[in-house]
């Protein structure tokens, strides 16, 4: 398996020395001064690529090509940015970069509800807490339909959240939730956010589909004319947020997609996160299942509560066996081998991680600091050697 780190450019505080050090060999990273829609030129991409390759490392996966809220509409300036996105996947492929994770989230992309929730051994973790988004959704927001979206003990529990919450509070809320999280595609105000939620309001999830596989058949040929490999990013979380329609959240949702569009090229990123957070996704039987078609993993963990909360534990300690994960990603490589499949080794990254020691006092990408990531990418390491040397 490709080691890799994600890296937010040249603004990022965790820098590509720091990735290096901390092991990494693949990097994975977009042009993220341009996502606004617009194609990216073959020399801009070059030009990222060859600052990653003075540092040591390659370029392992684009993580992302913004989809733009157009195409997720199908609406009459969805032209346009498919095309846009075309020319920047093919741009992607003449540079030599293998593999495009993208996601098709509507309105919101990963959404968290606190970014400095304290663990018990003093670390500052991510966390969702299905009460506090409710609070926001309901009674701060005050989207029409809202109250109709929670079981009722839910939503007086959410009720008595936002009575307690000071004004302070309320901000730090709606920023983690609407503010923009690092690599998200948009980012809001409480105003812009009603009305981008509207535009979806007559968007059934069938909808929602039928527009993804019109977006796969014209993407999907492009991806295999220059090389690259295709690989959907799951809901983050995997459930349905301000009503939206999540369509990328479970085992049936995959297989949808992969018949589509029944083409190797046409691929999943497996987040073990993203997909563990809900309940009754068996992420080792998943790995197993599409084997074929994982193009890339986000290997980190969480421990799930009952209401749909959840908080990002440590890499080997939460609900998802990381263990018997990475083994059935090792088996596929190994499978890829015997067969002679060129892409045979699957880049991942430790995805998130703790916010530890001195990195506490720094600014960070919350998520994404250094020690927490290189803490979670040590132990994959050891999974790794483990599974290898005793011949798993």
């Amino acid at each position: 398996m490709l080691e890799s780190w994600r890296w937010f450019g040249n603004d990022d505080p965790v820098t590509l020395s720091h990735a290096r050090q901390a092991g990494a060999h693949g990097i994975v990273t977009a042009l993220h001064h341009k996502y606004d829609g617009r194609a990216w030129s073959l020399d801009d991409i070059l030009s990222h690529k060859a600052q990653i390759e003075g540092a040591g490392m390659v370029w392992s996966v684009c993580e992302s090509i913004p989809v733009h809220s157009a195409i997720k509409l199908r609406n009459n300036e969805q032209r346009r940015y498919v095309d846009s996105w075309k020319e920047s996947l093919a741009n992607i492929g003449r540079a030599g970069v293998p593999v495009v994770c993208y996601n098709f989230m509507p309105v919101v992309d990963w959404t968290r509800t606190s970014l400095r929730y304290p663990t018990e051994t003093g670390g500052l973790a991510l966390r969702f807490d299905m009460a506090d988004f409710a609070a926001y959704d309901a009674f701060v927001l005050k989207r029409s339909g809202a109250e109709t979206s929670y079981e009722a003990d839910l939503l007086e529990t959410a009720r008595q959240r936002f009575e307690a919450m000071s004004d302070q509070d309320l901000t730090a809320l709606e920023t983690n939730i609407i503010a923009g999280l690092p690599g998200k595609e948009d980012t809001h105000t409480r105003e812009t956010i009603r009305g981008h939620i509207a535009s979806f309001d007559e968007l059934s999830s069938q909808d929602m589909r039928a527009n993804l596989i019109e977006f796969l058949k014209e993407v999907v040929p492009v991806a295999v004319e220059h090389g690259v490999k295709l690989a959907i990013h799951p809901d983050d979380p995997p459930f349905s947020l301000f009503g939206l329609p999540r369509i990328v959240s479970q085992p049936d949702d995959i297989q949808l997609i992969l018949d589509a569009v029944d083409h190797e090229t046409n691929g999943i990123t497996l987040c073990a996160g993203s997909y563990g957070s809900r309940v009754g996704n068996d992420l080792t039987e998943m790995a197993k299942r599409f084997a074929p078609r994982v193009h890339f993993a986000h290997l980190r963990n969480v421990k799930k509560e009952a209401d749909g909360s959840f908080i990002e534990s440590d890499h080997l300690d939460g609900d998802v066996n990381m263990v018997s994960l990475v083994l059935a990603l090792r088996n596929e490589e190994r499978r890829r081998e015997g067969v002679g499949r060129q892409d045979a080794v699957i880049p991942f990254r430790p995805d998130h991680g703790h916010l530890l020691i001195d990195d506490q006092n720094k600014s960070v990408n919350p998520g994404y600091s250094c020690i927490g990531r290189l803490k979670g990418l040590a132990e994959l390491r050891g999974v790794i050697a483990a599974v290898d040397q005793l011949g798993l």
